[in-house]
């Protein structure tokens, strides 16, 4: 306001280095500040002074002057548009080849900044020619520069199958996964992210990832003590898993599924999503699947899920994946219906508390994977109790279920009259010619009528 920003552009091409670094500091840090800022740095025509005189300044004004792109270019695609347009990125791609690894490491920050923001601008950054000195710069020493350039691969990766590729065919993905087992957490996180974001696009690239040799290794990850490395490490196993039945049998036979089991039932919170995500597109894919998923014991973690998460996105996801363990045969429905699961995915269905668009999710999630449950489970002691409290659609499905198994088994039919069900049965109001009548119809025909009556 006090009008600073004029008198600051001049310093950046004073006589005296300290002052040209200093002042291009502030113009940084005032722009880091907030959006508003950063345009009137833009819009002050300050950063024409600043990509020029890069190729020529100390290392000092090189970090500086990459700080104040970062920092301008982080607010919003708009703003990493106008770096763009001021041919920054040649410059900065020649920072990538400094001595120094501090001028590349503020490089690389800045050219993240600007390729996480859309596919446009990451395939700006490639065409600089930024990728394969991205991949050199994961092979320095430093921790820092590592960690930076990683997480700026990450960003570049993650818009398209096409962006992804650039960065595999730079020969980044095997100095990734030797990475995963360093010791530093920020840089395995990045490390596991980038993995992530270059599997997740399509199968061949999900199996380039694979194919480097990170199964078993990956799996450690799942044990770190820092949250985020689980997290990532349960990501990049769910980015493989989700393809194809070959990958998941693969991560299976690896010991994957156990692994994200542990890992679920020793976090809280975010950290479990990707893992439970994981668990219902291994138990989608097929039965035997599924049943890896069961034998491992994976569904007590994910009913704990649902009892213990207090955000509506893990209970839907949580609802989701049992709904996938359990839509396949009877017995999987079972092995989710003995865990007495249903009557908590009931009240969640019914549950009015929660956020009406996530409501509207974890409804849509928790109605569906009842719905499969239900549409397989024979197991009636389970679905019993359900009679007593679910709404007419969901209530077609339980006695749908008994119109099935009640005809054939004369222990269930005796059970169901002095547990009360047949009696609830009558108590339901169906329309005359309804599939839910006939249900009925053929309960009642189970039985004399005078019991019925």
């Amino acid at each position: 306001n006090s009008g600073v920003l004029p008198l600051l552009r001049p310093l950046l091409l004073d006589v005296v280095p300290t002052i040209q670094q200093t002042a291009a500091l502030a113009l940084g840090r005032l722009a880091n500040y907030n959006d508003t800022l950063a345009e009137a740095v833009v819009k002050g025509n300050i950063l024409p002074h600043l990509v020029c005189s890069l190729s020529e300044q100390n290392r000092f004004y090189k970090k500086a002057a990459a700080f104040v792109l970062r920092a301008v270019g982080k607010h919003s695609p708009q703003l990493a548009q106008a770096i763009v347009q001021c041919g920054a990125l040649e410059m900065l791609v020649i920072c990538l080849e400094d001595f120094d690894p501090g001028v590349k490491e503020a490089a690389s920050w800045a050219l993240g900044y600007i390729a996480r923001h859309n596919s446009e601008l990451s395939q700006a950054v490639v065409d600089a020619g930024a990728v394969p000195l991205l991949v050199l710069c994961i092979q320095e020493p430093e921790i820092a520069l590592k960690r930076i350039a990683a997480s700026t691969l990450s960003d570049i990766s993650k818009h398209s199958p096409e962006l992804a590729q650039t960065v595999v065919d730079a020969g980044a993905i095997a100095h990734l996964a030797q990475m995963i087992l360093n010791p530093d957490a920020k840089l395995k996180r990045q490390v596991l992210s980038a993995l992530s974001q270059i599997a997740k696009h399509s199968v061949d690239l999900a199996e380039l990832v694979v194919e480097a040799e990170i199964f078993p290794v990956v799996l450690t990850c799942l044990k770190d003590s820092d949250e985020y490395v689980k997290k990532n490490g349960a990501t990049l196993i769910r980015e493989i898993a989700k393809h194809t039945p070959e990958l998941s049998q693969l991560i299976v036979n690896s010991g994957g599924v156990a692994a994200v089991i542990d890992c679920i039932g020793s976090c809280r919170g975010t950290v479990r999503l990707p893992g439970i995500m994981m668990l219902g597109y291994v138990a989608a894919h097929s039965e035997n699947l599924s049943m890896a998923v069961i034998v491992s014991k994976g569904i007590p973690p994910l009913c704990a899920c649902l009892i213990e998460e207090h955000e509506d996105h893990i209970k839907a996801a949580a609802a989701w994946a049992l709904g996938q363990v359990g839509r396949h045969t009877p017995e999987h429905a079972r092995a989710v219906a003995v865990a007495n699961v249903l009557p908590t995915l009931l009240a969640m269905y019914m549950d009015t508390r929660s956020s009406e668009d996530l409501q509207m999710k974890a409804s849509i999630f928790t109605k569906r994977a009842l719905k499969s449950i239900l549409q397989k489970c024979t197991y009636l002691p389970a679905l019993e109790p359900l009679l007593h409290d679910a709404p007419p659609n969901i209530m077609k499905h339980i006695v749908g279920q008994f119109s099935k198994v009640l005809p054939h088994d004369s222990k269930a039919r005796r059970l169901f009259v002095t547990t009360g069900g047949l009696k609830k049965v009558q108590e339901i109001k169906a329309e005359p010619g309804s599939l839910l009548q006939e249900y009925i119809n053929t309960i009642n025909s189970c039985y004399p009528e005078e019991i019925v009556r």
